[in-house]
């Protein structure tokens, strides 16, 4: 009835890490893990520690988000998982809502809306992201813009096992590139239209401080994919 999901908090050096957390852990949905993977983190470890009991901790070298979230995954043990950055918010709903939606339908994966916030829970963007009312549409989406926000994702284990890790050569986009490949290889990854996590803008995201090589990174991703999507809606949509 409720199978376990395991939520993934990579940090690295995040003031907000502890407002992340314990989002994680108020979570309604009754039957949940939170691994928290510090990537070598030399500040802010101190806001852990309140919680240690109650999370599983994992410490690593630095390697980046992609290899934190890896190991989180390998050793999460719920059927599910989804990922929490550091410096956002689950609402307390947001797990037991989309789980629900997505045994209603029968699927392994979803995403859903989300807030923009402030440096102080301020929203300043409700429900950021578009409408899309099919799985075409998610398709189509990806022809020219980003539509999964990674941090609403929830997606069973047994996907990543199939079709591989997070790619840590890709430093700032390795959620694009994922949800890419997962998509060209026929993952449904459905849409719920509600704004279930809130995303925090801050001067020291690296949304904000690396936008030049996150370009960069995609216009590759999307080189290699984008034509693999196009392919993917001809066979299985236009010919209907």
């Amino acid at each position: 009835m409720y199978p376990k999901i395991s939520i993934i908090i990579p940090f690295y050096n995040c003031a907000y890490v502890d407002q992340s957390i314990r989002s994680a852990l108020n979570q309604t949905y009754p039957n949940i893990e939170v691994i928290l993977v510090d990537d070598g983190s030399v500040k802010y470890r101190e806001k852990i520690m309140p919680y240690r009991s109650r999370i599983k901790y994992i410490r690593k070298e630095n390697g980046g988000t992609a290899t934190a979230l890896n190991r989180g995954i390998a050793e999460a043990t719920g059927e599910y998982i989804a990922w929490l950055s550091s410096d956002d918010l689950f609402k307390p709903e947001k797990l037991s809502k989309q789980m629900a939606f997505m045994q209603d339908r029968g699927i392994d994966a979803s995403f859903t809306n989300y807030d923009i916030i402030d440096s102080n829970n301020n929203v300043q963007v409700p429900s950021n992201g578009a409408n899309y009312s099919s799985m075409k549409a998610v398709y189509e989406g990806y022809l020219y813009s980003n539509p999964i926000n990674g941090c609403t994702i929830l997606i069973k284990k047994s996907i990543f096992e199939k079709f591989g890790d997070f790619n840590p050569a890709m430093v700032y986009t390795h959620d694009y590139e994922m949800w890419f490949r997962l998509l060209s290889k026929g993952v449904h990854i459905v849409y719920l239209d509600e704004s279930l996590t809130q995303f925090r803008s801050h001067s020291e995201s690296g949304t904000n401080k690396y936008q030049q090589q996150m370009l960069a990174e995609m216009q590759g991703i999307e080189a290699i994919y984008r034509p693999l999507i196009v392919q993917y809606i001809v066979d299985h949509y236009l010919l209907l």
